[in-house]
């Protein structure tokens, strides 16, 4: 019974963390035990500082980026709440958010100023209303775009409420950024206003701009981001670019959007899901509405198709989880307010605001569904290398599960496949240990079974002994007996 548990234990643990604890145990803890590391030896040491670099390096791949087209908390997140009664953000989405605030929003002369210092405390606060009520106090002192900020993301209930309360910090925080700017030589303590009080004017222009796209108002938006860009083009972390490729795409300006594509699409540029399946999208535009998978299995493909797999193939390696989103294998979710590169969340946020531009052109679906799994024939083992990119990263998994609600069911590649060893051991040992414990429980009864048990099994070769008997001569039989 013992070594049952045992077995479904490990069968357990490796469908969970995808190692087998037996194993992980013996090479962690046994095997120093028994003098399989030598600290001394040069080899191990290096191994040591392999280790220590892939592990530098998993950190900086399981990065944790803000969603740069993250819906608003008020107008969309609560409004789900409220039909739905789900929460569609984590506590450590959430978390992730109230740093960033902190971060961008607040700098250490905020002391000074009383609506500043309130905010500043307001974006520590956890409850929700304690900060809205917040935000109103330091309004009620004087006109601060960084609370107007805040009524804008979490109180507004529609995205004209939001918009009229962004102007409105708009025109602060101009301001703001005015009078900083032309004191920012004068010491570390003004050039960090300065600096909070440009990523808040950013901020604001962006999130205008992302208003006027929801409310319809595609090409103010395109002009807004393109002259946000123009002003602040060092400010490449907020990823404004992105936006910039979604509302091109909603107006179908694709040349503007190769045109895009042509800049940050750069090996020196950090790579999202969005760069990379835009420009398949575009490579795939140029040959889906012909393509047919009959035609090109008896002709080959031709250059232009060629491209477009190629395309294709490049982005599912990047992110192997968005096709079944745009393919809609699997249900959407609102995205979360922060991605993981190559992971599910970055899939869902990408698929949310894109699948309409791969629907509005004509096939391009149907070179996806037919292409894309080819891409796994190029990179058999993914976490150990990759093809045009670096090793898928094995941390996805786990961050994800934090980013994601609870309700979704988080993609998880390479698919972990349980050996058929660990389940027949399994499987065995759960009916030997059934089998006992009835054993004990009704012996008689058992007895019973196992005798008509035996006698059925057995019955098939009592019936050919027996017309082996009557076929063959009594003497040769006694004689083969013998023998």
């Amino acid at each position: 019974v013992t070594y049952c548990f045992s077995m479904i234990f490990e069968w357990w643990y490796f469908r969970k963390y995808g190692t087998s604890f037996i194993e992980q145990v013996s090479v962690s803890h046994l095997r120093p035990l028994l003098g399989g590391v030598d600290n001394s030896s040069p080899i191990n040491s290096n191994s040591s500082n392999g280790d220590a670099d892939s592990n530098r390096q998993n950190v900086s791949e399981c990065k944790v980026w803000r969603n740069p087209l993250n819906l608003f908390r008020g107008a969309e997140y609560n409004r789900y709440t409220w039909v739905t009664g789900r929460e569609p953000l984590t506590y450590y989405d959430m978390n992730l958010s109230a740093q960033d605030h902190q971060t961008f929003f607040t700098c250490d002369s905020d002391h000074l100023r009383p609506a500043d210092a309130i905010m500043q405390k307001a974006w520590r606060e956890r409850n929700p209303q304690a900060r809205i009520s917040a935000a109103h106090e330091s309004l009620e002192l004087e006109d601060c775009a960084t609370a107007s900020i805040l009524l804008a993301e979490e109180e507004a209930t529609t995205i004209v409420e939001a918009e009229k309360l962004f102007k409105q910090a708009l025109k602060t925080g101009e301001g703001c950024y005015r009078r900083s700017q032309q004191l920012q030589h004068h010491g570390a303590q003004y050039e960090a206003q300065h600096r909070r009080d440009t990523n808040v004017l950013v901020y604001i222009k962006r999130r205008l701009a992302m208003c006027s796209r929801k409310l319809g108002r595609t090409r103010e938006a395109v002009k807004m981001l393109r002259d946000l860009m123009k002003e602040f083009p060092l400010l490449s972390m907020f990823n404004i670019h992105e936006n910039l490729l979604e509302s091109l795409l909603e107006l179908q300006n694709y040349a503007d959007v190769q045109a895009v594509l042509a800049k940050y699409d750069d090996i020196s540029l950090p790579k999202s899901a969005t760069i990379c399946y835009t420009a398949a999208l575009l490579k795939a535009r140029a040959v889906s509405d012909k393509f047919s998978p009959e035609a090109a299995s008896r002709r080959g493909l031709s250059t232009a198709e060629m491209n477009a797999v190629e395309a294709i193939h490049r982005a599912v390696e990047f992110n192997p989880h968005v096709p079944k989103y745009l393919l809609e294998m699997k249900s959407l979710i609102l995205p979360p307010e922060h991605i993981l590169k190559r992971g599910d969340s970055e899939a869902i946020a990408y698929a949310f605001f894109h699948l309409q531009h791969w629907k509005r052109v004509e096939g391009a679906l149907n070179l996806l569904h037919c292409t894309w799994e080819g891409t796994f024939r190029m990179i058999p083992y993914p976490l150990e290398k990759g093809h045009l990119f670096y090793p898928y990263p094995i941390c996805t998994e786990t961050a994800d599960r934090e980013l994601l609600p609870m309700f979704h069911e988080v993609s998880v590649y390479p698919k972990k496949e349980l050996p058929f060893f660990i389940l027949f051991t399994a499987g065995l040992c759960s009916f030997t240990a059934m089998l006992a414990l009835l054993t004990h429980q009704f012996p008689e009864l058992m007895g019973v079974f196992a005798k008509a048990f035996l006698s059925t099994l057995f019955a098939p070769l009592n019936f050919i002994m027996e017309k082996v008997e009557s076929i063959l001569p009594s003497s040769l039989w006694h004689q083969l007996t013998r023998i």
